[in-house]
């Protein structure tokens, strides 16, 4: 007889004991392992010992800001981060993005939503997960994509931008293949999504914008003035052939 599966251990941070109760009681019944932390220092100690599966964690935490928590994450593990913020505290959620965090969900969020979000981002990392793996096996038949000052070799993940390497996680290195295989052509947002976050991304569109933000700070000359991944008023993105 084959061994039961693990149950999903999730990392909750959240200092607010209503919505805590809450979500103790329907992830539980969800079939997830959950450990529990009320600020940002107890987080760290928590996700050191734990070794969590998924956080879910809140911005607004007391000693250390949920922001900080996520950077110091994601300085050592991708695991999968999704941010919870209060309504009106959306450009902390943003930040959050910026620092490593894969989606968000905004206060008072459903149930339902939330745990879909869950498992949508715990399916993109299994993916990612498969996808290093074959990176890591590839040869030197990934064909390598040249277009103006940007080379990319697929085969071993590599970027260099005016030949110099630069240092680009996995779904940047998705977004600028997608945009850079494409060169001269509109792709659109959704097409984007699809493309590099896949057909069961339940989150909003401003996950590809900060991840395009971050592209444009390693590869235009100017990110102020992108000349290399321009946007396209009212359709999507175009990297400039």
């Amino acid at each position: 007889m084959s061994a039961e599966a693990k149950p999903t251990k999730v990392l909750v941070v959240e200092d607010e004991e209503s919505f805590l109760e809450a979500l103790r009681i329907g992830l539980a019944r969800e079939g997830f392992a959950i450990d529990v932390a009320r600020d940002g220092r107890e987080a760290l100690e928590r996700f050191e010992a734990g070794q969590p599966d998924i956080v879910l964690l809140d911005v607004m935490l007391p000693r250390i800001s949920g922001v900080d928590v996520c950077r110091d994450i994601r300085s050592r593990s991708d695991v999968p981060i999704i941010m919870v913020t209060a309504k009106g505290e959306e450009i902390d959620a943003v930040v959050g993005l910026e620092v490593g965090a894969d989606d968000y969900v905004t206060k008072p969020y459903r149930f339902r939503e939330l745990v879909a979000r869950m498992r949508s981002v715990l399916r993109r990392s299994a993916a990612d997960d498969a996808y290093v793996e074959q990176a890591a096996a590839a040869t030197d038949a990934d064909e390598p994509i040249h277009v103006a000052d940007v080379h990319i070799d697929p085969g071993r993940h590599e970027v260099t931008v005016r030949g110099e390497a630069v240092d680009m996680p996995l779904k940047e290195f998705d977004l600028l293949i997608a945009l850079a295989s494409n060169a001269g052509r509109v792709l659109t947002r959704d097409q984007l999504i699809d493309d590099v976050w896949g057909l069961d991304y339940v989150g909003d569109t401003k996950t590809l914008d900060v991840h395009i933000k971050r592209l444009r700070n390693k590869v235009e000359v100017d990110p102020s003035k992108p000349t290399t991944i321009v946007t396209i008023r009212g359709l999507g993105y175009k990297f400039a052939d």
